[in-house]
């Protein structure tokens, strides 16, 4: 089993499924029209229950064989217990190369006799650069050089092979109560029948570890992959999982916390997820624009006060989201109105009608509203948020959720595509 134990990262499968047969279909099936074995090309296999999810290496000239790969590999692993095969396709960007006999590597048909056609496909060096004064009196201001390529657009974000819907909620500012939203918002929808996960993108400030009760948990690394801590049943990752002390500073420059969102993203083995909820640091900042460039979202969820100055940073965001081809689902306004538990007298200490403001100003719908309440406080320090514990605010957020979850697209699987 050396092969097999070196390659996987997750194996919990069934009784039904029979390991070593499994092992022997992946080991001694050769690619169509080719003498090259599939076993140098799997990079990685998860077994869940009757699941199985190999990933390969591919070359271009192999792609119209994919589906004849599948449906042959679906055949014969049906015959060891696994009754469904998730094929993830890494496609190289060159030709595959072999080994001649020469010792060198070359692509099919290449050896080290084979003759250019030009001189143009032989030539590996830079292009030739016109050395006139014209180039020269065309150059661009060195503090602000030509963009060369057009940055990414949400449609062109290929969609992440397990999570279906991606939801950002974001805030202007801090301090507006959006992590404590977004906890909650992921357990009432989890309660709606999804299965959710949540990533704290708050790379500076990260405090959902506190709210579900999991600070000072670290997650565990299978196969250069985090595996997602559980809260509530929710796969759960966080910067704060990784930092240790609850103390310790992020102190990171812009690329350093970008880059470390995108592996938290990509490089996590998130179970299959309806949504992920993401807990976005406050502002319109780099973080911002990495998620809204490679990350497929589905829409954002604004979370602000009725307070003026929260609302000026809000329509930032929405801005922000408007210029990003991301769809903002609505807005929340949060601690809308206070009750004073001694004589039970009502007021609003940040002002009123902020979230109607918002919803009228942009076309969005206003979620809901949400009370400045000392209990959904104490509830979420304590690592049970609201709708865990069931407080006054519970029933709220699951109205809110609803309105979410209705927002969500429809989209079937194509069972007739292998990824």
């Amino acid at each position: 089993m050396s092969w097999l134990s070196s390659l996987k990262s997750v194996f919990s499968p069934s009784k039904e499924v029979n390991e070593e047969a499994v092992q022997n279909v992946l080991q001694n099936y050769v690619l169509p029209n080719s003498s090259n074995a599939l076993k140098d090309r799997i990079t990685q296999v998860n077994v869940q229950g009757e699941i199985l999810q190999i990933t390969i290496n591919t070359y271009p000239e192999e792609k119209e064989q994919l589906q004849q790969i599948h449906d042959e590999l679906a055949d014969a692993l049906e015959k060891c217990g696994i009754k469904e095969l998730n094929l993830h396709v890494i496609q190289q960007k060159t030709s595959h190369k072999k080994e001649g006999g020469c010792g060198h590597h070359h692509a099919e048909g290449e050896s080290c006799s084979s003759q250019p056609q030009t001189a143009a496909s032989k030539s590996n060096l830079p292009p030739v650069v016109d050395a006139s004064g014209h180039a020269a009196q065309a150059e661009a201001d060195p503090n602000n050089p030509p963009i060369q390529k057009a940055a990414p657009q949400q449609r062109d974000v290929p969609k992440h092979p397990r999570i279906q819907n991606v939801i950002l909620v974001s805030s202007g500012k801090g301090g507006v109560g959006k992590s404590t939203t977004t906890v909650n918002l992921a357990l009432a929808l989890q309660k709606l029948g999804l299965k959710v996960g949540v990533l704290d993108a708050d790379i500076y400030g990260p405090s959902i570890p506190t709210m579900l009760g999991n600070a000072g948990k670290t997650p565990m690394i299978e196969a250069e992959q985090f595996v997602p801590l559980d809260a509530y049943g929710m796969a759960v990752l966080s910067i704060g999982h990784l930092t240790g002390d609850n103390n310790t500073p992020v102190a990171w420059r812009s690329p350093k916390a970008t880059g470390a969102l995108m592996q938290l993203f990509n490089q996590t083995l998130w179970p299959d997820l309806d949504v992920l909820m993401i807990d976005m640091p406050p502002g319109t900042g780099d973080i911002q624009l990495t998620l809204a460039q490679r990350i497929p979202v589905t829409g954002a969820v604004i979370v602000t006060t009725p307070q003026n100055v929260a609302l000026l940073d809000a329509t930032k965001g929405i801005e922000l989201f408007n210029r990003v081809q991301i769809p903002v689902m609505g807005v929340v306004e949060n601690m809308s109105t206070h009750i004073c538990s001694n004589c039970g007298h009502e007021e609003q200490i940040f002002g009123t009608g902020g979230g109607d403001k918002l919803s009228e100003q942009y076309n969005i719908p206003l979620l809901g509203r949400l009370p400045l309440n000392a209990v959904i406080r104490e509830n979420a320090d304590a690592g049970k948020p609201s709708v865990i514990a069931g407080d006054d605010a519970a029933e709220s957020y699951m109205t809110i959720a609803k309105k979410i979850a209705a927002k969500l697209p429809k989209a079937e699987k194509d069972k007739t595509r292998i990824f």
